[in-house]
């Protein structure tokens, strides 16, 4: 029979032990922690049951006569039956129970959460009481998602892990920037199915804001609108932008110096895109003959900027397109809902500029990212990791399309780079009462440039291309009224402007959205057709 003052001990130490976990779930309310309410609940669960330990690790020592120095070693004896065992943390209703003893190697969790491993000491030192830990099971576990090899391959990679053919072509830009341009010239069933290499109408996609020619296939078959394009019989051609993953070169700069990455989205659209577009048409004279000027041009984000400014700026490329269709087109930013306006004030200080977001590519410090994806974050629910990439701070996260086993693939490839002047260019628009505008260089700079102390808008009443403009309404960088103000100053050749049918559709969902095959690129393709 266990003696009355043992009795006590082992009562009061009961006692302490719950009070310290209901201390620990009441104080849940107050933590400030980062995860969710659940996340707190068991991390603060963990550590609670790790300081428990301690407390019956501390009072047994006092009930072995054990202080600061090890005693002398007693006599042997077997083991002795007042050990006090392990004890289970009551869940629910269910009462305290003793388990038997456990071997001498034990497992132990820090305050983290962590586990150690020790191994039985010898006597007169303090031995680590088994303890079993129930709150383990309870902590979330991570979704296992399996390896994408596409997560490491390049544009052309991917295209050919998936069965078609592909292509890289490197041209150079007049002012020497070397630009790879990718193609798919048939779909998955081969060339010759189709009658031959390049045999359908060429068509050029323009990726967006910190992107690349891989973001048109990273959702695979059937679901990237590259791969749908090809099976659809077009001639696929892929930009990819000065300063990106493809075209970190130039004939003269090195991508360390400043010079190289003096440019925004400006010089985009006046000499990468006029490049490519002529090189494909050259291409495709050497290979068939063709000289049908019939291109349709794809833009998405940035690259709907650039294909605006360039047709504003030299008209004469209106006559070498066929239509235009614009996915979330950038132009007009006065009801921009994107964290990259809190960067709007601060868009004309140089020296904070350089100080926090890099001179030369776009590379945020830490600190201004987790700025920005606070925001985020709050508006959005997004999770942490998803939050912290560059890309989602900046164009918005929609929990609903969402795909889990996608992300590791875009991460993969996303951000592909660009210059801190292209994103201070946005912010510009934005402090600049969202004006269609060129790079502002501040007065003197500005007056030498453009002869003026503003910097002009750009004129869309030179755009002749027919243009189609898709728009979602929960966009964070192009909304229904920017979208709805470049459409009425294309009135004369506007196709048309077409609203996602879902409110919840963001920004990048039409590059990555689940359901972006069914409510984006059907009614696309079928546009494309009256232009076949």
């Amino acid at each position: 029979m266990e003696p009355t003052g043992r009795k006590l001990i082992r009562s009061q130490e009961r006692a302490t032990f719950l009070l310290v976990i209901i201390l620990a779930v009441t104080s849940v309310g107050q933590t400030n922690a980062e995860g969710g309410l659940f996340d707190n609940f068991i991390s603060q669960l963990m550590t609670t049951a790790a300081s428990a330990q301690n407390f019956l690790e501390d009072a047994y020592d006092q009930r072995q006569g054990r202080g600061t120095e090890p005693p002398p070693p007693p006599p042997a004896s077997p083991a002795s039956s007042n050990t006090l065992a392990p004890v289970v943390i009551p869940i629910g209703g269910m009462e305290l129970i003793e388990q038997p003893t456990t071997p001498p190697t034990a497992t132990t969790f820090a305050a983290a959460g962590t586990t150690t491993t020790s191994s039985s000491t010898t006597q007169g030192t303090r031995a680590p009481l088994p303890f079993w830990n129930p709150f383990v099971w309870l902590r979330p576990k991570e979704p296992s998602i399996p390896y994408n090899p596409d997560t490491d391959l390049s544009t052309p990679e991917i295209a050919v892990r998936h069965g078609y053919q592909a292509e890289s072509h490197t041209l150079k830009t007049a002012d020497g920037y070397l630009l790879t341009l990718h193609r798919l010239p048939c779909g998955r069933i081969g060339c010759p199915a189709q009658g031959g290499k390049g045999t359908g109408q060429p068509v050029f996609l323009q990726h967006g804001l910190l992107s690349s020619s891989a973001d048109w296939l990273l959702s695979g078959p059937d679901k990237a609108l590259a791969f749908i394009l090809a099976d659809a019989g077009y001639d696929v051609w892929l930009g990819n932008a000065r300063g990106n993953t493809y075209s970190r070169k130039h004939v003269s700069f090195s991508s360390d110096e400043t010079a190289f990455w003096d440019f925004s989205w400006h010089e985009m659209a006046m000499y990468d895109i006029p490049a490519e577009i002529d090189y494909l048409y050259n291409i495709r004279a050497q290979e068939r003959n063709d000289t049908t000027r019939n291109l349709l041009y794809v833009g998405h984000s940035m690259g709907t900027t650039m294909i605006f400014a360039l047709l504003a700026s030299r008209p004469e490329y209106n006559e070498r397109l066929e239509a235009v269709f614009a996915l979330a087109p950038v132009a007009f930013m006065g009801h921009v809902k994107s964290p990259i306006r809190l960067l709007a004030p601060f868009s004309h200080d140089i020296e904070m500029i350089l100080k926090f977001f890099g001179g030369n590519e776009f590379m945020p410090q830490n600190k201004i990212i987790r700025y920005l994806a606070k925001y985020g974050c709050e508006l959005t629910e997004a999770e942490k990791y998803i939050c912290e990439n560059t890309v989602f701070v900046l164009c918005g996260f929609d929990k609903e399309q969402y795909n889990a086993t996608l992300m590791p693939v875009i991460f993969g490839h996303t951000p592909a780079g660009t210059s801190t002047k292209t994103v201070v260019h946005y912010a510009q628009e934005i402090h600049n009462e969202g004006n269609f505008q060129l790079f502002d260089y501040g007065d003197s700079e500005n007056q030498r440039r453009y002869g003026r102390a503003t910097p002009p808008g750009y004129n869309l009443e030179n755009i002749s291309t027919p243009i189609a403009l898709f728009y979602a309404n929960n966009d964070w960088l192009a909304g229904p009224k920017d979208v709805a103000n470049l459409f009425d100053q294309l009135h004369r050749t506007s196709i048309g402007m077409f609203k996602i049918p879902n409110d919840n559709f963001n920004h990048v969902d039409f590059l990555w959205g689940n359901d972006a095959p069914e409510v984006v690129y059907k009614q696309l393709l079928m546009l494309m057709q009256r232009y076949k």
